[in-house]
């Protein structure tokens, strides 16, 4: 098998969402270290084909990450967006889905409303979703 090289498309700010999605959603993280990073370094690429380049031989893909139904009902799904360059063997890393929380997240410490975490700047709106959640769950 090939060998590919993961790499950063912007490292900072995947650093970041990586330290968030840890101190938050530590299956998602587990699941990304130890499973998926491993295999795409081994040629397997995981998750849905999302575009193609065939000049270029590039394949971008949309990985959805293991999560709490309630949190990606709130919050939207987490997913792993990356691009395999088949000539460089080089796996570029885009982001981590839902951005704007995770960033929110690790910029400073977010509450928790009945298990799921509020943002700042939202937080009417997510405690909203979540009591409507919760209240369709219960009939």
């Amino acid at each position: 098998m090939k060998n590919f090289v993961l790499d950063y498309v912007n490292e900072n700010e995947y650093r970041k969402l990586e330290r968030a999605l840890k101190k938050y959603n530590m299956l998602a993280f587990k699941k990304l270290n130890f499973d998926y990073y491993p295999s795409l370094r081994n040629g397997k690429f995981l998750g849905e084909l999302k575009s193609q380049n065939k000049k270029a031989n590039t394949k971008t893909y949309e990985l959805e990450l293991p999560s709490d139904p309630m949190f990606a009902q709130v919050h939207g799904k987490v997913k792993l967006i990356y691009t395999v360059y088949k000539n460089e063997e080089t796996v570029m890393l885009n982001e981590i889905l839902p951005k704007d929380i995770l960033l929110e997240g690790h910029k400073s410490e977010l509450t928790t409303y009945k298990g799921i975490m509020i943002s700042k700047s939202n937080a009417s709106k997510d405690i909203f979703k979540i009591d409507l959640l919760n209240m369709l769950q219960d009939k």
